[in-house]
């Protein structure tokens, strides 16, 4: 009996395109673009099935894979050529909830310079198609042009570039991309920011900022060794606490201003209801057992729940 086996170029290929899919944290990117899921549902079936709505709607998710594959790829870049990658995924104890198989770099998979090289083609990508977005939609009010080359400049500057993840302003520049990733589309196609695309976008990017709070809470030592200053890097283990505690009311703030100053009907807190549960459930997990990755594992689930009750809600309006 024979058994057919893969040709070496053929394996080599597949190997190189895995890891190219590792180093973009594909399953994250998939998370972000839950942010275009839920402007559909914003805009409706009537504003959806307008042809320059959806080529608008294309353009920027052309745009956006781009932008988010190289955010993700110049930060594993930094990672690997400052040395945190290594002190925190591979001088570790437990990897089980962070496996070193995300990192590429740091296997060998793929080399720091190939990355780089990726990464920057891919911001180029970025660029193009959100300049033919831009171009194309009939609404391009100030705001909206201001937000999106913002998002694009903004985004990769995390970790790269003017690094403000060093330097302290890593959150604020997370907050406002990952909000960004749905308020700039939503402008693009209609011209408008109301107070629930509003609401919605700052829930998504809350979403996103309290699950990398709690990742650089673990990476402290990594962090403080390569020079890196987060917020966790910078303040004492308690002020880390209150700090995240602060994050945490702010978002709840987010849900539940709006709704008592009668901006948002009742019944959008009453479907958000399941998310702010699980939001409160980490933040008193994490003061109740210290452990920053298991925080971080429910931040994720508590941002999938909260972008779950926002489509359930926009689609309850629709049928309304």
């Amino acid at each position: 009996m024979s058994t057919r086996s893969t040709p070496p170029q053929q394996a080599t290929l597949a190997a190189t395109l895995l890891g190219y899919a590792k180093l973009v944290k594909y399953k994250f990117v998939v998370d972000f673009f839950l942010a275009l899921v839920i402007v559909v549902t914003l805009i409706g079936p009537t504003a959806l099935g307008s042809p320059t709505t959806l080529v608008t709607l294309l353009l920027f998710a052309m745009g956006m894979l781009g932008v988010l594959a190289a955010v993700m790829t110049l930060d594993d870049v930094t990672g690997a050529a400052d040395g945190s990658d290594d002190l925190n995924y591979v001088q570790v104890e437990d990897t089980s909830l962070r496996p070193l198989d995300r990192k590429p770099l740091l296997t060998g998979e793929l080399t720091v310079a190939r990355a780089r090289a990726f990464g920057y083609a891919c911001l180029a990508w970025g660029a193009l198609w959100w300049t033919f977005a831009i171009l194309h939609t009939p609404h391009q009010p100030l705001w909206v042009l201001v937000v999106t080359p913002l998002l694009l400049f903004l985004s990769v500057q995390y970790s790269w570039g003017l690094k403000f993840s060093y330097y302290g302003m890593g959150e604020a520049v997370l907050l406002f991309s990952a909000a960004a990733f749905l308020i700039a589309p939503y402008g693009l196609l209609t011209g408008e920011i109301p107070v629930l695309v509003l609401v919605q976008g700052l829930l998504f990017g809350f979403g996103q900022l309290l699950i990398a709070g709690y990742s650089n809470t673990n990476d402290i030592r990594g962090d403080r060794a390569a020079g890196r200053r987060t917020v966790a890097v910078l303040v004492s283990e308690r002020g880390n606490r209150v700090f995240l505690g602060l994050l945490t009311t702010a978002n709840l703030l987010v849900l539940v201003v709006p709704v008592l100053t009668g901006s948002l009907p009742w019944t959008f807190l009453l479907f958000l209801t399941p998310f702010l549960v699980l939001r409160v459930y980490q933040y008193a997990g994490f003061l109740a057992t210290g452990d920053p990755l298991r925080a971080r594992s429910r931040g994720i689930k508590a941002f999938r729940a909260v972008v779950a009750c926002m489509l359930v809600y926009n689609l309850f309006q629709l049928v309304q």
